[in-house]
């Protein structure tokens, strides 16, 4: 189903067929105007999610607070199959916010009433954590409305480049570092306290930097002359894969972040290159044009036993594998078509083109497998889109000020 839904800060433009309808009635609140609406924002959360579709507050026939209050024959009407209802406090300084969901069509409470809390800066954050809880309860799939973004913004005018750290919507954009000099490949280490990237800033030549998100302190992890690119962290946080030139061609090299040690992975005359990590630690994959063109492959870390992956179409690059392990999600190119994203099944080897929009790249996986972010055009300019691994649904991030590139989904903070 096409649906082309406006939100804040994202357009749905393609749902599932038949979305979940859930009716999230406002929150009942006593004091004056809140700067965030709690039961809007979880709202968009959902249908965010593609797979929910939100009943319009002026559609409902009443407003209850309490299980006392609800009319399931009124919500049938609506055609609703869950109900959610809650309220919000103010004591101390912070807010409360109690809530509770039903099922419609059972006519019963799916769970007791729970209650969260936090500041009024957290408002935002307190509605993301309703929404991931009733996601999580309704599809058994855990949420990732509280998970965040971090991205490049590019300007021309003045030559700007600015690493920014956001909601997956896009709300709450702040930039964490602010240069002249081009940014390149951040990525989340496993934690979610730190990014990796490459900026040119040292001398103008590609360099390495890890940044602690909380302070924004960063340290410099490579200075070798030629290529340092494309870092991507092991599942324990504990080491760096990357791209380094050093010794004359581009080969993939894996560095203890603690220790700076560094242990070469492959030596081919080819250019090897984007490297990431498989689930389980044990390999990497990464894109190499030794068969003549752009493919990925496999190297085990152990062996350095190395093997093709894919093979279907003239180009894949860019790989991420999902946190299950089982596809890899690549960057496609079919004999004259253009560039998608793509996933292939590691089992299988069937591939899947999930995306349809122009000059598609840089994909980065949710941490719950269940969509992916990545950069494309529109409207001339860089934007973000997402799109499920099963391709059902996506979305679109209306443009901003910048062209914006290099997305990278956070993994979950708790």
């Amino acid at each position: 189903m096409v649906a082309h839904a406006q939100m804040n800060n994202v357009i749905v433009t393609q749902s599932v067929q038949n979305p979940i309808k859930i009716a999230v009635v406002p929150f009942d609140w006593a004091g004056g105007r809140l700067p965030e609406d709690v039961s809007s924002i979880i709202r968009n959360d959902f249908r965010f999610s593609g797979q929910f579709d939100p009943i319009a507050p002026e559609r409902m026939l009443s407003f209850p607070v309490s299980e006392v209050g609800i009319h399931y024959r009124d919500w049938k009407v609506l055609g609703a199959e869950y109900l959610l209802i809650g309220s919000l406090t103010q004591q101390a300084g912070r807010y409360y916010a109690s809530y509770e969901l039903f099922d419609v069509v059972k006519q019963q409470r799916v769970f007791a009433k729970l209650t969260v809390d936090g500041t009024e800066l957290q408002l935002r954050d307190i509605a993301h954590h309703i929404s991931d809880k009733v996601y999580e309860t309704i599809t058994g799939i855990r949420g990732i409305f509280s998970t965040k973004l971090i991205y490049v913004e590019a300007y021309q005018h003045p030559q700007r480049y600015r690493l920014m750290l956001s909601d997956i919507d896009g709300a709450r954009s702040r930039a964490l570092l602010d240069s002249r000099f081009p940014i390149l490949s951040p990525v989340w280490s496993p934690n979610g306290q730190r990014v990796a990237y490459v900026s040119f800033e040292a001398e103008n030549k590609p360099a390495i930097y890890i940044m602690d998100i909380a302070t924004q302190r960063r340290q410099q992890m490579t200075s070798f002359r030629g290529l340092n690119g494309a870092p991507s962290w092991s599942p324990d946080g504990q080491k760096l894969a990357m791209v380094l030139s050093k010794d004359g061609n581009p080969e993939i090299y894996v560095m203890n972040v603690l220790t700076r040690q560094l242990d070469r992975v492959t030596n081919h005359f080819a250019i090897d290159s984007e490297p990431s990590w498989a689930a389980d630690g044990a390999s990497l994959y990464f894109t190499s044009d030794r068969g003549g063109k752009p493919q990925i492959y496999q190297v085990n870390l152990a062996t350095k036993q190395q093997e093709r992956v894919t093979f279907d179409g003239d180009y894949n690059a860019r790989s991420r594998v999902s946190p299950d392990g089982k596809y890899l999600v690549v960057l496609n190119k079919r004999p004259g078509g253009n560039y998608h994203i793509a996933a292939q099944d590691l089992k299988t080897g069937n591939l899947r083109i999930l995306s349809e929009t122009n000059l598609d790249e840089s994909p980065s996986i949710a941490p719950n497998g269940a969509m992916l972010m990545y950069a494309t055009r529109s409207g001339g300019k860089g934007v973000l889109a997402a799109v499920s691994l099963d391709a059902r649904v996506k979305i679109l991030q209306p443009p901003k000020q910048g062209d914006v590139r290099e997305p990278a989904w956070s993994p979950f903070f708790n």
